[in-house]
């Protein structure tokens, strides 16, 4: 029998093509200012969130969470916390629920309008994260799931992003088929990386913040990655 080389502990990306590298570049000259800008405008509604939270249940406002990003480097990313403090003691990291019972009713609100997402502008200051890219997962659950998606890492070429290609039309993680779909969006995104394709994310975002996904929605599908 043969034997299957073991997987390693950490990610191991491939080294990003050259058209990619100059596209994060070109990328991080329009999010810095847009991200600083945004985060000055939103100190408002995330100071108003947390005390909100704050007084409505248990634990710190701001919660921090390890995610992988570029180049497997795993980094601390922040939000506003929607789910119940010390909610997964003894379940340990798993994916989101239909009807998750540790979303707080004050969460539920915050996750609808996507104000536990602000705090991540920090992320993008720091240069830990884009505006725009594949969304961060937990090293726990890439180590997982690293040993069924062939070539997972892929996705870890580019920053992590807010919001993304995968996210604008796909669901939140909640089994490993989801999984799949979104990393087959993760690459399709990364192949067409550019300008044009991230107008096109940040224009389905706006939509979808306001109600309007129908306008550019369609029924999820696997794009061609090639």
């Amino acid at each position: 029998m043969t034997r299957r080389p073991p997987v390693p502990a950490t990610p191991t990306p491939p080294t990003p093509p050259a058209y990619v590298r100059r596209a994060e570049v070109a990328k991080s000259i329009v999010e810095y200012p847009l991200a600083l800008g945004l985060f000055v405008l939103s100190i408002p509604v995330i100071l108003l969130a947390m005390l909100v939270v704050r007084l409505t249940s248990k634990g710190s406002a701001l919660y921090t969470q390890q995610r992988v990003g570029r180049g497997g480097r795993v980094f601390t990313i922040y939000k506003i916390r929607t789910m119940y403090d010390e909610c997964e003691s003894l379940t340990g990291p798993r994916w989101a629920l239909p009807g998750d019972p540790r979303i707080t009713p004050v969460g539920l609100v915050l996750r609808a309008l996507h104000i536990d997402e602000l705090p991540q502008l920090v992320n993008v200051l720091k240069g830990d994260m884009a505006i725009i890219g594949p969304r961060p997962e937990r090293p726990e659950i890439c180590k997982q799931l690293r040993l069924v998606i062939p070539n997972y890492d892929a996705r870890h070429t580019v920053k992590p992003g807010i919001t993304g290609f995968a996210q604008i039309h796909l669901p939140p993680d909640s089994n490993l088929r989801s999984a799949r779909n979104k990393v087959a969006y993760d690459r399709f995104y990364i192949l067409r990386i550019g300008a044009w394709m991230d107008v096109y994310v940040y224009l389905c975002t706006v939509l979808k913040l306001i109600g309007l996904k129908r306008l550019y929605y369609r029924a999820p599908r696997k794009p061609a990655e090639e």
